[in-house]
């Protein structure tokens, strides 16, 4: 029996319950595949993590696999591949995010190991040894990365004196720091329920799902956890900042030039979205594509990015040069992002960008992953049950006016900052 009426997620095929101890599952049927996917987070972000302990969030994200009191790390793998399932946790600002993939026949398997691993995880000490040891070589390959140190560069202009200036993976000096009692600590206190999201999407019936869901984790409780952290107010730049990170035998710089851009709720985030497309991402990307890199002749690769979130998340602009060309790119990018504040985008611009945003979501939700992943930007965000159906409605609505406001209001050509990586 196929349930989907709609192609596009809606209120009458998303069941959303809340179970008593604050969990909400989120549910969507689709019998057209034998597979199912589960995706959530819990609210146990970096926003956590004390100075001298950065990276404690992620790290303890990565060890919950690493064993728990019913399973070794080996037995846990040997039972998801022995199943053909896969399941992964990962740590961010926010979050701490799961996201499985198995057989309809294997969700019981996916519910079991996330409830061991969220409610009793051992952290063996020889497999935090391995991991730090692995933290430890990423951030080793991250100081030699010039696109990763100019972000980091650039978190730190754009928000200072904010929680989002700390890298969420930390440094090495305080990976070094975190012992075996540090993360059995903030397991202990900031994995709870309260504001854990759980979305299944896939060959079952929702409510059945939901009643799984409520069978492994309707019971658990952490009366310490504490609320989510409210971000502080974020102070503006009021002047240009260049930051430049000198890293010896590198034949690349890395550019990224930008400001906070709008919360992902903001009802700015869409006009800007459709703006940023015209930017710097549609086609060959965007204007700057075309006046950088082809006629400029001066960039490897450059692109806009605009990552709205819970809060502010960063507007820039990347681009990957020859040293020589630092100067004369950063100049180029300035002037069209001048441009971009002082006049309206074309007809044309507009009318392309919105058939690219309207026609590539149908292709967003043709996987269960997909449609898991949107579901919980729904909840996240708080977008409503039925925006995907107003989508396309909402994108057309968006002016030239409306994308010139976001941009005059986010981008302020005097005020950018600016981080450059290389040689």
């Amino acid at each position: 029996m196929n349930h989907i009426k709609n192609a596009f997620p809606g209120e009458d095929d998303i069941f959303r319950a809340e179970l008593g101890n604050g969990v909400v599952v989120l549910s969507r049927a689709d019998f057209n595949s034998p597979s199912i996917v589960i995706s959530g987070f819990l609210t146990s972000g970096s926003l956590f993590d004390p100075d001298d302990k950065l990276g404690l969030a992620d790290f303890t994200a990565t060890a919950l696999m690493r064993g728990t009191k019913n399973r070794s790390f080996n037995q846990i793998f040997d039972h998801l591949e022995s199943a053909g399932a896969s399941f992964a946790v990962s740590g961010a600002t926010h979050t701490t995010s799961f996201n499985g993939k198995s057989l309809a026949e294997d969700l019981d398997l996916l519910l079991d190991i996330l409830t061991e691993i969220i409610q009793k995880p051992t952290f063996p000490a020889d497999e935090i040894e391995r991991l730090r040891a692995q933290l430890l070589t990423s951030l080793a390959m991250r100081a030699q990365d010039t696109g990763e140190m100019a972000s980091l560069a650039f978190d730190q202009i754009v928000y200072k004196d904010h929680p989002y200036s700390r890298p969420e993976d930390g440094y090495p000096e305080t990976i070094q720091r975190i012992t075996r009692e540090d993360l059995q600590l903030f397991h202990r206190k900031y994995i709870g329920p309260q504001g854990m999201v759980i979305v299944i999407v896939g060959a079952i019936e929702p409510e059945s799902a939901v009643q799984k869901v409520n069978l492994n984790l309707g019971n658990w409780q952490n009366p310490g956890q504490p609320a989510p952290i409210s971000l502080p107010p974020l102070k503006p730049l009021t002047r240009e900042k260049i930051e430049q990170i000198k890293i010896p035998g590198k034949f690349q710089s890395d550019i990224l030039m930008g400001a906070p851009g709008p919360e992902r709720n903001s009802d700015f985030f869409v006009p800007a979205a459709i703006g940023n497309n015209i930017l710097g991402q549609f086609g060959m990307m965007g204007r700057l594509g075309e006046i950088v890199r082809e006629q400029g002749g001066l960039a490897y690769h450059i692109s806009s990015s605009l990552s709205g979130g819970l809060g502010p998340g960063p507007w820039y602009v990347s681009a990957g040069v020859s040293p020589d060309n630092v100067d004369k790119t950063i100049k180029l990018i300035r002037t069209e992002i001048e441009r971009f504040i002082s006049e309206k985008v074309s007809e044309e611009e507009l009318n392309d960008s919105k058939s690219n945003f309207i026609g590539r979501l149908p292709l967003s939700l043709e996987s269960n992953a997909g449609v898991a992943a949107a579901i919980i930007n729904l909840e996240r965000y708080q977008l409503g049950l039925n925006y995907y159906r107003e989508y396309p409605e909402l994108i057309q609505g968006v002016t030239a006016e409306n994308i010139l406001e976001a941009a005059q209001k986010f981008l302020s050509p005097e005020c950018l900052a600016i981080a450059v990586a290389g040689p």
